[in-house]
């Protein structure tokens, strides 16, 4: 069986776990505590030398880092990764938007005002601006985009939807107003309603 190093309120690990239940791909979860240091170990940094999850670990011991890569690796072959030239290169182009400039602005504001220690948190407060201004930036270039269109890529349901999905879901725990986009949450809607859709905490 596959195994996924994770920590349960990643939502780079929950994008992972949610595509894996939609594919019917059982997982073994291996659960890293948030700031308890188990990624900065010999045993995982051997695993992984970026000292991060999630981390695919296959039956043979070779490891996968990386969300978008193992979004990809998952999907290889199955409908959520369009055959299409066209449209998986617009898969892959929504899913480095995301982490470029989406993720960096989005999650890390969610981390900081949602889980980090206080004292910790005073010290990114003046950062905190800068990354609502630019996570609401990557907000209205999705509002455009699903203003025309159901879906990122494709015309379809795809991993394209899971990237951007696994921070945007759960956006507001950083001070993110969902209200002024109508059209990111009416696909918040249908990603939700999508078969065998699966919770962050489930």
């Amino acid at each position: 069986m596959l195994a996924l190093h994770q920590m349960q309120m990643s939502g780079n690990c929950y994008k992972v776990r949610l595509a894996a239940h939609q594919l019917g791909i059982p997982l073994k979860l291996i659960d890293y505590p948030l700031m308890a240091g188990k990624t900065r170990t010999p045993e995982f940094l051997a695993k992984n030398p970026n000292g991060r999850v999630p981390l695919l670990e296959l039956e043979d011991g070779r490891c996968l880092a990386e969300s978008g890569a193992i979004l990809c690796y998952l999907a290889d072959g199955n409908a959520l990764l369009p055959a299409d030239k066209w449209a998986r290169a617009e898969t892959l182009q929504w899913m480095f938007f995301e982490q470029y400039s989406h993720e960096p602005y989005i999650a890390v504001a969610r981390y900081w005002l949602r889980y980090a220690p206080a004292a910790e948190l005073e010290k990114k407060r003046h950062l905190v601006p800068e990354w609502h201004e630019k996570g609401r930036a990557a907000l209205g270039v999705m509002e455009t985009r699903l203003g025309r269109h159901d879906w990122f890529a494709g015309g379809r349901y795809s991993i394209a939807d899971i990237a951007l999905y696994g921070y945007s879901h759960c956006a507001e725990e950083g001070g993110f107003d969902l209200a002024g986009y109508p059209a990111v949450r009416a696909w918040l809607a249908r990603v939700a309603a999508q078969h065998n859709h699966l919770a962050m905490w489930a």
